[in-house]
């Protein structure tokens, strides 16, 4: 294996992890996380200790197809070879989907201009074993047709700070440009699919329980544009469960933004 003063290059990974068994992506001393998991892989394969720096966080129990992160790695390295070599000292729930060597410049989070995120939900009176925290299960019969038609709201740029939880720091700015904001249905399940030029913390959850709040039929379309309005978090209700919340993919481009964008919207309309 390569030594510690090796010249090292930078490397992107894409990356997929089921979170149930970690404490979300970001890094926290010891504790199950799945960059303190990657790190140590790395620094088992590589006896070097590097950052993986992701496109962002996920919050504790969420889930990802398309988690992007970049690595300084040992330079020359084959990227089906190391995403082997390093799936081999990973557990089953976090996956290296592709790793391929990057310009120096490039940075997981700094040069992400747009996300795509998935919320999926089982409305159904009773949840299969497998789908047990990875979905948001919700019992009683929701009115999908109404959701469907309340996610429109949201398209478009908007001050978002009703949809925002904020952490021990408060956003300097709210404003967001959703692309595409559509929900799908074959019963049970119920898919939301949103893609936006970035997220506020918690934004997609935030969003998708006012929408879950239409299907109950306890809000309306009107009452939606009414929060949107308010730039106020207290005018909107809580939080769907992170079990139910995927991030699908990071743009680095706005031509593969735009094509995702066009793809959900005939998925849509299927």
């Amino acid at each position: 294996m390569p030594c510690q003063n090796s010249t090292l290059s930078n490397y992107r990974m894409t990356i997929s992890y089921d979170g149930r068994n970690y404490l979300g992506w970001q890094r926290h001393g010891d504790k199950p996380t799945v960059q303190y998991v990657l790190e140590q892989a790395v620094e088992q394969l590589f006896h070097i200790r590097s950052a993986v720096r992701g496109s962002g966080r996920t919050d504790r129990g969420a889930h990802a197809n398309g988690q992007v992160a970049s690595v300084e790695l040992p330079a020359g390295l084959q990227g089906d070879e190391v995403k082997e070599q390093l799936n081999d000292l990973l557990a089953d729930s976090v996956r290296l989907e592709d790793v391929s060597n990057v310009p120096s410049e490039f940075h997981a989070c700094n040069s992400a201009i747009g996300k795509h995120y998935r919320y999926v939900i089982w409305n159904d009176k009773k949840l299969p074993a497998e789908r047990d925290g990875r979905v948001w299960h919700v019992k009683s019969r929701l009115d999908v047709e109404a959701m469907i038609n309340a996610c429109s709201v949201f398209e478009g740029e908007h001050d978002f700070a009703s949809f925002a939880t904020r952490p021990n720091f408060k956003q300097k700015m709210t404003t967001r440009v959703v692309s595409r904001a559509v929900m799908r249905q074959d019963l049970p399940l119920i898919t939301v699919d949103i893609c936006a030029n970035g997220f506020l913390y918690k934004m997609v959850r935030n969003i998708v329980r006012a929408i879950v709040k239409v299907g109950e039929g306890r809000y309306t379309r009107e009452d939606l544009c009414r929060i949107l309005e308010a730039k106020d978090r207290q005018a909107s209700p809580g939080t769907a469960p992170a079990s139910g919340l995927y991030l699908e993919k990071v743009y680095y481009s706005q031509d593969e933004m735009n094509q995702d964008a066009q793809e959900l919207l005939l998925d849509e309309h299927i």
